[in-house]
């Protein structure tokens, strides 16, 4: 089986009331976590590159990797640009195989966003490649997005009917209360359902895309500080608000911190319990074992994708 789009993926989502999950990945054993996770479970799956992963293991590793993960599971698998900041980053990754790219225009005004977004469209359109836009701007760092808390802001509802008609953009991230990183809310955590209710109003039937959608699992972070770690406070989206998102026009939910939680704290506890070894292949071992678990419970009780596939 080839990379697929998430044009099918999205509307099956839509139809059926869950989410796919969209893993960012960096080497092989965060691959093979999540694509043993979603084999196990039958569900389809997104595996996405960030600009920092590409440039830390090379696009081309990377995406044979996604394509022994689909040799290996038999799975639906959709090979994604996240945050793609150029037309230049995106037109690459169509050009080296990528079925899917995010044109993140969301740091422009309103007007250079949708032309930009418009560009990228236009040349994945006629490469069979689907395009992700962002309206509205998500507060966190996440390796080159960076946006303070001051510079935020909500998506305005009001807005999406033009940006979508405009570019052509095949599904559309939002911004409701969500950031990247592991450092979400202070005080009680809020998504605003409200503005996801009216976009989805004013786009029936359009995929909607969560960013900044880890729930920074307490067992990971408990680790992380057991074993020298320094993250108090850490606090992510809770998982039932993700899964309310994903019964509504939420097809798409990306999920970066919680598997870097997961491999960091799982190596951490292993040094610290085997102070003396040094092959990589012990301690990145129960790392990938625990990403496999960790993308189990997103599918099951997060995502709800599971036999989905």
């Amino acid at each position: 089986m080839p990379l697929v789009t998430s044009k099918d993926m999205f509307k099956k989502a839509y139809d059926g009331g869950y989410a796919i999950g969209a893993f960012n990945v960096n080497n092989m054993e965060i691959v093979q976590g999540i694509t043993e996770a979603a084999k196990e479970l039958q569900a389809p799956l997104i595996l996405q590159v960030s600009k920092g992963a590409r440039a830390y293991a090379n696009p081309i590793y990377l995406r044979k990797l996604v394509e022994a993960a689909i040799e290996d599971t038999g799975l639906p698998i959709c090979l994604h640009l996240d945050h793609g900041d150029t037309f230049e980053t995106c037109k690459d990754c169509i050009d080296t195989g990528f079925t899917s790219v995010m044109i993140d225009g969301s740091h422009h005004p309103f007007e250079e966003n949708i032309a930009v977004t418009k560009k990228v469209v236009e040349y994945a359109h006629d490469h069979g490649v689907v395009v992700e836009a962002e309206l509205g701007r998500l507060a966190g760092v996440e390796d080159e997005v960076k946006v303070s808390a001051e510079d935020s802001s909500y998506t305005r509802p009001d807005e999406v009917e033009e940006f979508v008609s405009r570019t052509g953009v095949d599904s559309l991230a939002i911004a409701i209360g969500t950031s990247h990183g592991a450092f979400k809310f202070k005080g009680e955590p809020k998504l605003r359902f409200d503005i996801l209710e009216e976009v989805s109003k004013r786009l029936p039937g359009f995929p909607i895309v969560l960013h900044g959608a880890s729930s920074v699992i307490p067992e990971f972070v408990e680790m992380i500080n057991k074993y020298g770690g320094d993250m108090p406070g850490a606090q992510g989206v809770p998982e039932e608000m993700l899964r309310q998102a994903a019964r509504s026009a939420v097809c798409k939910i990306n999920i970066d911190s919680d598997l870097r939680l997961a491999m960091t704290g799982t190596i951490r506890k292993y040094f610290a319990e085997n102070p003396s070894h040094f092959d990589p292949r012990q301690y990145l071992k129960p790392a990938r074992s625990a990403i496999k678990e960790m993308v189990k419970h997103k599918i099951e009780v997060v995502l709800g994708c599971a036999g989905k596939a």
